[in-house]
């Protein structure tokens, strides 16, 4: 049986999935380590993609090539572009953007990789469809993500305003849609899930550190929940 994936970006991301599981076994090759261990009769693979773009694109294609998973699962912090959504809250994307890739001048859309019809990456609708029936006590959105390779502060948001008038960004994190373009290159079912840690202001450093701890126990409680609804008949 194929296995699902888990990914973060960071370790404290998925630390409350590692602690969770008893039975893991490690595996390292080269600068990839995974975690991998079972839910019921259905093989998991825990692991972290690293920070930024890049990091993400080559991990996912890594993780895809080696293990062909069956769905992949990408958890972790994001900040909110979105003025109703509060620190805590919870958005599945439902389509997800690199804002950083610009080549306007040349006749492509901001948001287009050029020479490509990519743009706009959507998740696996049944898995977003599940996820949208989970019953949380976080308030669960849906909405759009924005990926780039910046973290977001209230110093910065003055010369991105495009990020709201032209995307109309919910959400906005480093390495979300780099994953969602391998994972749709690759034809793997893929979903986006982000707990809002900051609300890209000035806070957004100490409200990002602070919260990881309370971020990962939120998004292992939602997974698990996702998980049951995903292999109930299994």
């Amino acid at each position: 049986m194929k296995p699902t994936l888990i990914l973060s970006a960071i370790p404290e991301e998925i630390q409350d999935f590692l602690t969770h599981f008893t039975n893991i076994q490690s595996q390292t090759n080269g600068p990839f380590t995974t975690h991998h261990t079972q839910f019921g009769s259905i093989p998991l693979i825990l692991s972290t993609t690293g920070v930024g773009k890049v990091s993400a694109a080559m991990t996912t294609q890594y993780l895809i090539d080696r293990f062909q998973p069956s769905t992949i699962l990408f958890t972790g912090l994001a900040g909110a572009l979105n003025p109703t959504y509060e620190i805590g809250d919870i958005i599945l994307a439902d389509r997800c953007i690199q804002y950083d890739i610009d080549a306007s001048e040349l006749g492509f859309p901001a948001g287009t990789i050029p020479y490509t019809e990519y743009h706009t990456f959507t998740p696996d609708a049944a898995l977003l469809k599940l996820a949208q029936q989970i019953k949380t006590d976080q308030t669960l959105n849906t909405g759009t993500i924005l990926t780039g390779d910046q973290f977001m502060t209230h110093d910065k948001r003055a010369h991105f305003q495009n990020l709201f008038d032209h995307f109309q960004g919910d959400a906005i994190e480093m390495e979300g849609a780099a994953l969602a373009h391998v994972c749709t290159h690759n034809q793997t079912p893929f979903l986006l899930i982000r707990t809002i840690s900051d609300k890209a202001n000035a806070d957004a450093p100490t409200d990002f550190t602070a919260f990881l701890q309370t971020a990962s126990q939120t998004s292992f409680q939602l997974i698990q929940n996702l998980l049951n609804m995903i292999y109930a008949e299994v």
